[in-house]
């Protein structure tokens, strides 16, 4: 096998360079962080993303540290039911979402780390190399790596994505979004409530919560407790954690139980703040040959899209899937580059067709005002069978290449 760069310690870029590693690769792994970090909220990992996972063997283990999330039903802001829980039971406990703690999977990821990984921190890569007949490169002014295979797992603001698509930026989705964990000895009252999950719209405002883990159980999550997920029509707040809680408190303070004693149990060192962005123009190509190989994008720096659908992870674990089993076919030279080529035309169009479900289902909980959300309401039945369903099932329906 060759050699490889993976510029990014997200999860994408972790799932890359353990995968590449175990099959061969000598790789490196670049962070801009001063070390290995995730989060310290949580995620949804949809049956893509478990699949996607499992072809990279690096499921073993999930089922100890993830939680299923039960059809929760939808509520209005007032409390009333816009989706029954029975109704919203299309989906069955296999194509459900999986709920996991962020450090959790990251540590699970990093455990999977051979020796071989030369993992670098501190490292914030300012140019990018990538030329017909060179090997691709990246720097950050004192030190050069150069590879056959050059994956860019650096997020939305990527530095490689400019390298292979200049003209594509980044432009908010309109919304921004927290996330928390509670741990469960702080809100131990609230286990039944949450049990079967919390979903509620209203207006400019969505809430989400799930339980992560059962409450007393060492077994179902390393680190488990409650985690719920707020949505906000506009811009991030630049004011510090305490203020946007206390903006959060006044913003859902009329909304049903359990949003009030969930934000009541949330301490400001608990926020986890994104101000959602995506990519536009979205890029025609997620990688480009070069040298001996090419550079590959995955995950948010090739589709970030808004997170109406939680596919974000999932999408990068199906990125790498794809990746990984085309370079594992080849060796650096032509093969390494029609791979790149490959890979390209495979995700290029899958992440193009969850983005058309992300603005459908974005479509459907817009903001609208009072009487344009009571006209929305009114239909709601009707458009989640046919909005919500489909482009849930749809973003779920991958499967790992052969």
């Amino acid at each position: 096998m060759g050699q490889a760069v993976v510029v990014g310690a997200g999860v994408g870029g972790l799932a890359a360079a353990g995968a590449l590693a175990r099959n061969g690769w000598r790789v490196t792994l670049l962070e801009r962080n001063d070390r290995l970090r995730a989060d310290s909220a949580a995620m949804l990992l949809w049956p893509n993303g478990v699949r996607a996972l499992r072809a990279l063997g690096l499921a073993d283990g999930l089922d100890s540290i993830a939680t299923p999330v039960p059809p929760s039903g939808i509520r209005r802001a007032d409390g009333s039911w816009l989706v029954q829980p029975g109704a919203a039971a299309a989906l069955s406990p296999r194509s459900a979402p999986l709920v996991v703690h962020s450090e959790d999977l990251h540590d699970a990821l990093i455990a999977r780390l051979t020796a071989t990984v030369d993992v670098r921190t501190g490292i914030d890569v300012r140019q990018v190399r990538v030329t017909p007949r060179d090997r691709p490169s990246v720097t950050d002014g004192r030190a050069t790596w150069e590879a056959d295979l050059l994956i860019g797992a650096d997020g939305s603001q990527s530095a490689v994505r400019r390298a292979v698509s200049p003209e594509s930026g980044v432009i908010s989705s309109g919304y921004a979004a927290w996330r928390a964990v509670i741990p469960w000895y702080r809100a131990p009252h609230l286990a039944t409530e949450v049990a079967l999950g919390t979903e509620i719209l209203g207006g400019d405002y969505r809430f989400f919560a799930a339980s992560l883990g059962e409450r007393g159980s060492a077994g179902a999550s390393t680190r488990g407790g409650i985690y719920w997920q707020a949505t906000v029509a506009g811009a991030a707040r630049p004011e510090a954690p305490a203020t946007q809680l206390a903006l959060l408190r006044r913003w859902f303070e009329r909304w049903p139980a359990p949003v009030g004693d969930l934000l009541g149990a949330t301490e400001p060192d608990d926020l986890v703040q994104h101000d959602v962005r995506e990519i536009n123009p979205p890029l025609t190509e997620f990688g480009k040959p070069a040298g001996s190989g090419g550079v590959a994008l995955i995950g948010d720096a090739a589709h970030g899209m808004a997170h109406h659908l939680a596919q974000g992870a999932c999408l990068a674990f199906e990125d790498v899937a794809t990746l990984v089993a085309l370079a594992n076919q080849t060796q650096p030279g032509d093969g390494l580059r029609a791979a790149v080529t490959a890979y390209s035309k495979t995700r290029v169009p899958r992440s193009a067709a969850v983005a058309r479900q992300t603005k459908r289902v974005g479509a459907v909980l817009a903001p609208r005002g009072r009487f344009g959300t009571r006209a929305r309401d009114a239909a709601f039945g009707v458009l989640s069978t046919r909005v919500l369903d489909r482009a849930r099932a749809e973003a779920a329906n991958w499967f790992p290449p052969n």
